[in-house]
């Protein structure tokens, strides 16, 4: 029986061309207007029988919410469609929610972050600022984001920060009087919540989103959550409440100025936590910054410091080919995302000879001398030994003719928080001069990126992969 292919309707004016990222709840693709060629992403989520009325209300509440929201380091709403499954019915359409959004073409900020490694105080102070600026408004519109984590942090294609992902978010104020309610949902990830929403009572929003920004910041400067769960359950979080993790690292790496913010944020009682108006007044917040006025070709250099340093960005983009240039030989959707915080973050990625780039935002990439199907083979089996699951591979047949075939597989797995990850491994053929192989993409979609990376890190140095990766010669 043959398939039937569902349409897709047009949003906002954008088309919806290709898939670029997500599984499960829901799918993101690249969007583009055929007027003037802006690209944005929409992520769609598929209406089934079994959809519920809350899972109804509470999208219907992330769009009401997160379309008034207009704010340089939020990341646009641009439109929103939903069709229903009468509706799609009629016209030969998938059911889903379409939610169109500004494209986020530098990726995720924690990305760019070695795990238990961290970035500098400089960039960390850089994009720390511009989240609490977000932050300051969405307060300011009566709105509490109640899911700040690394993958909720993502890099325009002038290096922007933008936060992104308001489906847990509450409205607490009315903006008009400064009325507040207490809200009373569990939710959120457990390395990031704050201790009172481990309990039973109401809580105050604000200190919420506070907590998680403190959460940011340690993990920002330590590579690593502070701990699984702020219970006593939890070693690490005991040893936070004791004092006795300030003997040891990370903690005791950290300079005074940024160790009283966090603590300063991180503070159990919610009574006692600073607000955001202290954390955008403290000494360390307040400094001059040491990167805003070097330009971003400087921004892109301090960010993947680290990852120059362990030898990562020598496994995303070894010597093999040209260095990316300039070219007219761009599809519609790779010219605006050809920045120079894109290029300097080396985002692209030479596939096949001549001026053909590949762009991605995931930096957790490799090329491997095996081609594509030999090559999965020992992928899958290594992924196996380190206990990930994986579905079924599957080739997509590119509409372009002049691009390759693409091997896409699924794979999950719980990071050492036991918090899930979920994403694809993409595998195509490369042809540069004289070099031939497998270009190969961990792209994420689900979970920390720093946990992500880690995984990508173990399977590229695992000894049945390893042999046939090419590297950056030191």
């Amino acid at each position: 029986m043959t398939e039937v292919k569902l349409r897709m309707p047009t949003v906002a004016g954008f088309k919806i061309v290709k898939q670029i990222g997500g599984g499960g709840f829901s799918t993101v693709y690249q969007a583009v207007h055929p007027g003037d060629h802006r690209v944005a992403a929409c992520k769609i989520v598929t209406i089934t029988p079994d959809f519920s009325e809350w899972q109804m209300k509470s999208i219907d509440k992330e769009c009401r919410v997160h379309t008034a929201l207009k704010h340089k380091h939020i990341l646009e709403l641009i439109g929103a469609a939903k069709l229903s499954i009468e509706q799609a019915a009629r016209g030969g359409y998938l059911p889903a929610y379409y939610l169109l959004m500004e494209m986020a073409a530098g990726g995720d900020l924690f990305d760019k972050i070695v795990p238990d490694v961290g970035i500098n105080e400089d960039i960390a102070h850089f994009y720390f600022c511009q989240m609490i600026a977000g932050l300051q408004y969405l307060h300011t519109e009566g709105v509490c984001h109640r899911d700040l984590k690394p993958e909720n942090l993502l890099l325009d294609a002038a290096g922007t920060l933008k936060i992104s992902d308001f489906g847990l978010c509450a409205v607490y104020k009315i903006k008009e009087t400064g009325k507040t309610r207490v809200l009373n949902e569990r939710c959120g990830s457990l390395p990031y919540i704050a201790p009172e929403l481990r309990g039973t009572d109401s809580y105050e929003a604000e200190p919420i989103d506070v907590w998680g920004s403190g959460v940011i910041l340690f993990t920002m400067l330590a590579g690593n959550t502070p701990w699984d769960e702020p219970t006593r359950g939890s070693t690490e979080f005991m040893q936070y409440i004791t004092g006795e993790a300030f003997n040891h690292r990370p903690w005791n790496r950290f300079s005074p100025d940024a160790l009283s913010l966090i603590t300063g944020m991180l503070d159990i009682d919610p009574s006692q936590r600073m607000t955001l108006s202290d954390v955008a007044g403290d000494r360390w917040v307040t400094r001059p910054s040491q990167l805003a006025s070097r330009g971003i070709a400087a921004i892109a250099a301090s960010l993947t410091e680290g990852l120059r340093a362990s030898g990562h960005m020598g496994i995303a983009e070894p010597d093999i080919g040209e260095e990316p240039m300039d070219t007219d030989d761009e599809d519609t959707f790779t010219r605006p995302t050809r920045t120079q915080f894109t290029q300097s973050l080396m985002l692209f990625s030479q596939v096949q000879g001549g001026n053909k780039y590949r762009y991605s935002p995931h930096l957790t990439r490799f090329f491997a001398a095996l081609l594509p199907h030999a090559l999965l083979g020992l992928i899958q089996e290594a992924l196996t030994e380190m206990g990930v699951k994986m579905n079924p591979a599957k080739e997509l047949i590119p509409e372009d003719p002049e691009d390759v075939p693409m091997i896409r597989m699924r794979i999950g797995t719980k990071d050492k928080r036991k918090i899930h990850m979920k994403g694809y491994v993409e595998i195509e053929e490369f042809k540069i001069e004289n070099y031939t192989g497998s270009f190969v993409v961990f792209a994420r979609d689900a979970g920390n990126p720093l946990e992500w990376r880690a995984m990508w890190k173990t399977l590229v140095e695992h000894p049945i992969v390893s042999p046939h990766v090419y590297y950056k010669k030191r």
